[in-house]
């Protein structure tokens, strides 16, 4: 409870700093507090903004930020990991009833400058660093830019729909927000252009000083992730526009440009532990899910030993997820069970996986689409990159498994709570099958290869109806969420709404229906997977 305290202090704190239309006027401030001259030197003047823009997309300190930003939302509605704690006396948003001040930092950490966050004032400041500097090689500082751009606020708008995006940099402009088609389409633009015009910087050793991935600086390399994000936002657009889809991710499968299929896409973490380590380990507010008890458990998966730990009470056997939505009246009811393993150690956080992207060229292949391969093939690299990824052995035999199944759900304290694993789906890629089976195979080892990632597992999950994610046992949300439909969206936040309010208006316009939890994303139809 002392979290929350902090959180509601937060909240206030954020609504009161977030970037809105009552401080439009200080997108183009200077504020480095540097003279232009010093700032110069060897491109600080636009270096100084990749570091908010790295730091932001996944906010890691403090832990708490992070807890609010994704932790308390996409982490438990992907089916991923269940809060133990019953926050505002189990009136929350596992329980359906939306917390706009923990919601709120999904927005403030995408567009809040005043307080060191956000991402898109930060990467309006590259772009007009570079103009002001009159010198044409600054472009590159742009297109990396706005790839990270679109890595942040693609997941923003996945988690809002609509939200403020090709018309930010403009003045009179900045406060309305695009349609989700209209963002996608900026972001396919956004991506294409960063793609084609970093080709001529291979081997350019400007961005090395500022660049916090993996990569080191290597333009190549930013290149290959960029047209990998591509294929990922091609295939979540596949169901609503099967032709952008189709053209988008073709462009992906044939692009000089490569795709990650060798190496992951890390950010550094400036010396922090990654906050879920904290807020499983440290405070006992994130444990291990159900579904990640049936799935990982029913499949004997090796992988289960680096998510999770063996539950404190060893009278709870050897791993013991909590379903989410449940009655919880203290903590120390399920604080006991297992806690959050080896995947949130070290000294990274991930942004993307070669695993991911070889179950992206697979679903491309069931889809269709020229230059994506066999699907199998990619399925079996898909799982293999993932247990590479944390050290796993046993893959071939993993693979060749086509009895094991998804366990059903036993509740250690409340049979009320239990719930039969409703799929029989099996490891072994069934050629045999129907599309559709198929494609449940894919999304589902997708699902575990991603972890901790629940922003991207939930938007898969809402997009496919893969894995099978549990439904909620209380739903507080009064009507707005079905529990068997889930939750598909969370509202736009309060600060928007009381300092941006008619354009705020316009957005909702922009929705399948009411500005609420239970209306679906534009990508998010409903409909049968092909």
């Amino acid at each position: 409870m002392k979290h929350i305290l902090k959180y509601t202090l937060a909240s206030v704190i954020a609504i009161n700093l977030t970037n809105c239309t009552d401080r439009f006027e200080d997108i183009n401030r200077d504020d480095f507090g540097y003279s232009y001259d010093e700032l110069t030197q060897q491109n600080n003047h636009i270096g100084s903004s990749f570091g908010p823009m790295f730091s932001n997309v996944i906010r890691v300190q403090p832990a708490w930020n992070y807890q609010l930003q994704q932790n308390l939302n996409a982490d438990v509605f992907s089916g991923y990991m269940t809060a133990p704690t019953p926050f505002a006396g189990n009136i929350n948003n596992q329980t359906y009833a939306l917390v706009n001040g923990w919601n709120g930092f999904i927005w403030a950490d995408a567009y809040d400058s005043q307080n060191g966050n956000g991402v898109m004032p930060y990467a309006k400041d590259i772009v007009d660093a570079v103009e002001l500097s009159g010198d044409p090689s600054g472009e590159k500082f742009v297109f990396l830019g706005n790839i990270i751009k679109v890595m942040a606020m693609h997941r923003v708008s996945d988690v809002f729909g609509p939200i403020r995006y090709s018309k930010f940099n403009d003045f009179e402009t900045t406060g309305q927000y695009d349609s989700q088609e209209t963002a996608y389409k900026a972001f396919f633009t956004d991506l294409g252009e960063a793609i084609d015009g970093l080709e001529a910087y291979h081997g350019d050793a400007q961005f090395i000083p500022f660049d916090q991935s993996s990569f080191g600086g290597d333009i190549a390399k930013w290149r290959m992730f960029a047209n990998s994000l591509r294929l990922r936002l091609a295939i979540r657009v596949s169901k609503v526009d099967a032709a952008l889809a189709k053209t988008e991710g073709e462009k992906a499968l044939s692009s000089n440009a490569g795709l990650m299929e060798t190496e992951n896409m890390l950010v550094d973490m400036g010396g922090f532990v990654h906050p879920i380590y904290t807020i499983s380990n440290v405070w006992g507010d994130i444990c291990m899910s159900a579904e990640m008890e049936s799935i990982l458990k029913g499949f004997n998966d090796g992988r289960i030993d680096k998510f999770f730990n063996a539950p404190a009470d060893a009278a709870l056997g050897d791993y013991k997820g909590v379903r989410q939505g449940i009655e919880i009246e203290a903590k120390s009811q399920y604080g006991s069970h297992s806690t959050i393993g080896q995947a949130v150690e070290g000294s990274s956080k991930i942004w993307m996986t070669a695993a991911e992207v070889y179950f992206l060229k697979a679903e491309a292949a069931l889809r269709g689409w020229a230059g994506a391969g066999d699907a199998k093939t990619n399925y079996e690299m898909g799982v293999k990159a993932s247990f590479d990824q944390f050290g796993v052995g046993g893959v071939d035999t993993y693979l060749t498994d086509n009895t094991s199944t998804p366990a059903n759900f036993v509740d250690a304290l409340n049979s009320d709570n239990d719930y039969a694993y409703p799929s029989d789906v099996t490891i072994a890629f069934n050629d045999a099958g129907t599309n559709e089976e198929k494609l449940e195979q894919i999304i589902t080892q997708k699902w575990i290869a991603m972890f901790p990632d629940g922003q991207e597992a939930w938007s898969e999950f809402r997009r496919t109806g893969y894995p099978k994610v549990f439904p909620v046992v209380i739903n507080n949300s009064g009507g707005t969420i079905d529990t068997d439909i889930q939750i598909r969206r969370i509202n736009f936040v309060d600060v928007e709404k009381n300092t941006n309010g008619a354009n705020v208006e316009a957005a909702v316009g922009m929705l399948k229906g009411p500005d609420n939890g239970g209306t679906r994303l534009w990508w998010d139809t409903g409909n049968a997977n092909f």
